[in-house]
């Protein structure tokens, strides 16, 4: 299985990790990013993912297939929630089987890196105090300083 999707429910890493079970997989490696409970010293309650969906669907597989092809991977899949997520739960897993743990724990990093950099996903968190705002939005930032940017990608927030 290889792929890159979204889940607006929790995610079950060990459905996930079958998925991926190959006998001719030496290494399986897997992360999961999960929601903690602050943030640059402030105390976060929750968090809420919203992405472009077709865009990031399209820019996550291509992630996938580079890693596949880089590192000769057997097997590749990312899943990221969308929506609202408490404390604790999983927002993001990449599971990689392939036929040594090297190729695999490269390959996971690569993903996950790659993901968090390039595929239109955003980030809110609600803190403790009442108070809001999106984070790590790199994108933005980068878009906004180009000549005649338009903001269009769907989520409020002041450049």
């Amino acid at each position: 299985m290889n792929g890159f999707s979204f889940s607006r429910g929790p995610i079950d890493p060990a459905a996930l990790a079958a998925g991926l079970a190959d006998v001719a997989a030496g290494g399986f490696v897997s992360f999961e990013g999960r929601v903690r409970n602050e943030n640059e010293g402030r105390e976060v309650r929750r968090l809420d993912y919203e992405a472009f969906e077709e865009l990031a669907l399209k820019e996550g597989a291509r992630i996938v297939a580079e890693a596949v092809e880089r590192f000769g991977i057997r097997g590749a899949c990312c899943v990221h929630r969308l929506g609202e997520l408490g404390l604790g739960e999983v927002a993001v897993w990449v599971g990689v089987a392939s036929g040594h743990r090297a190729e695999a724990f490269a390959a996971c990093r690569y993903i996950i890196d790659e993901v968090k950099h390039r595929v239109p996903i955003w980030k809110k968190e609600h803190y403790l105090d009442g108070d809001s705002g999106w984070v790590n939005c790199e994108r933005c930032a980068e878009a906004a300083a180009q000549p005649g940017h338009a903001h269009g990608h769907g989520h409020p927030h002041g450049h």
